[in-house]
């Protein structure tokens, strides 16, 4: 039997305070691997911390990470853009952001160090693609509806990580032009690489609250259940 638990991490990145949440199996004490989680762009807010939960429940340690720092969270559009602003503008400042929950994870107890993934969703797609890009060695990572745009200076030019993209045919902020852009970026990295595209299904397709089509944002209950059967098969391949 399972007793999942959650508990807060704090972290430092730079001179910032982070605060992160740690999800995992109380009742097991043997090493397992970590899956850092990445929000979206309104922080580390619920959605993000009950996807660390879900995690915890394939039998790893999930760790939903604090990009903004002192845990901040938005919750209108214009919050949540004011927010996202300078990471987009400043990727190696988002790189710093995302390689100090890495280094966090490393020391986080019972976690087996040499079997880390990661997940991120939206934004925090682009963040685990942009830690990947680092050369950083992961097991795997998985971008549900993530931003796919490289950086402007790459930090690497081979990626060590698997590489899973769950995107929405009909994402209106992720065009096919787009995906194919990041496909040939992949494979100039000579990355080990999927993308899975979901017919009739837009942006935050794994979010409930996501119910606004002028925006590009729409809820799809059955692209989620594939979608996060999808990341399970991988995880389960790359942790072997």
């Amino acid at each position: 039997m399972t007793n999942i638990i959650t508990k807060p991490i704090n972290y430092k990145a730079g001179n910032i305070s982070c605060k992160g949440v740690l999800a995992y199996d109380d009742a097991s004490s043997h090493k397992r691997p970590l899956v850092l989680v990445v929000h979206d762009w309104g922080g580390c807010n619920e959605f993000a911390i009950d996807k660390a939960k879900e995690i915890a429940q394939l039998g790893y340690i999930g760790f939903a990470i604090d990009v903004y720092g002192d845990g901040t969270v938005g919750t209108t559009k214009d919050e949540k853009a004011a927010l996202i602003q300078p990471f987009m503008r400043d990727r190696a400042l988002l790189l710093t952001r995302i390689e100090s929950a890495y280094q966090t994870a490393l020391q986080v107890p019972h976690a087996d160090t040499t079997k880390i993934g990661g997940i991120g969703f939206c934004f925090g797609g682009l963040c685990i693609l942009d830690l990947a890009r680092s050369g950083a060695p992961l097991k795997g990572v998985v971008s549900f509806h993530g931003l796919l745009n490289a950086p402007s200076s790459p930090t690497s030019t081979e990626i060590k990580a698997k590489i899973l993209a769950l995107h929405g045919y009909d994402d209106p902020m992720v065009k096919s032009n787009d995906v194919m852009t990041f496909a040939n970026e992949m494979n100039a990295c000579h990355a080990d690489w999927q993308i899975h595209l979901y017919g009739h299904t837009m942006h935050a397709f794994t979010n409930p609250e996501a119910n606004d089509p002028a925006f590009g944002t729409v809820y799809n209950a059955l692209a989620k259940k594939r979608a996060w059967q999808s990341m399970a098969n991988f995880f389960h391949e790359v942790f072997e």
